[in-house]
């Protein structure tokens, strides 16, 4: 049902409808998710994101440091864009900004031009940790209060990780913010 209904919104052809059951997109969907889509409610962007994210690992590097993964996706930013899906855009990887004295780079910086809001994604090669959550926050908050404007929605942070711990995200006080792991092929 979910498959027809994107054939419909997105004028799939046969080979992109293929493409999305092979890769298990509905089933990669949170519960909540899939009830929202049953129900026809509106669902939000962090919604829409599977779990597991699928990076193509095209060059097959084997050591894998948060600059490989950041240059695996570099290398196939379309791919990667529709992994999380529907009008995702790429605006800078390793964005600048200033905090205080000090630079801070954001990992890969992301604008939904369907939700209309920035997307901040932080690339991690560990298990979710409690630092994680408030580096993205300070990110998230940051990009709210110099960038964003009066007509777009807050920014939505997503934390990309080998492994995650629903225990930290439980008490993650900021709805915005969500925790993928990503898997390599």
């Amino acid at each position: 049902m979910c498959y027809v209904k994107q054939c419909e919104i997105n004028n799939l052809d046969v080979r992109s409808l293929r493409k999305k059951i092979k890769n298990k997109e509905y089933e990669r969907l949170d519960e909540q998710t899939k009830l929202k889509l049953i129900t026809e409610e509106e669902p939000k962007v962090k919604d829409l994101i599977k779990n597991p994210i699928i990076i193509n690992n095209k060059n097959s590097y084997e050591t894998i440091s948060e600059k490989v993964l950041q240059k695996i996706i570099l290398e196939d930013i379309s791919s990667f864009l529709k992994e999380l899906g529907n009008g995702f855009s790429f605006i800078d990887n390793e964005y600048k900004i200033k905090l205080g004295n000090k630079y801070n780079y954001i990992d890969l910086l992301l604008n939904n031009i369907i939700y209309k809001c920035y997307v901040v994604v932080e690339l991690k090669i560990t298990t979710l940790k409690k630092e994680h959550i408030g580096q993205i926050q300070v990110y998230m908050n940051y990009i709210d209060k110099n960038i964003k404007t009066i007509n777009e929605d807050k920014t939505i942070g997503i934390i990309l990780v080998k492994k995650d711990n629903k225990y930290i995200m439980e008490y993650c006080s900021d709805d915005r913010i969500i925790a993928k792991e990503y898997e390599l092929v």
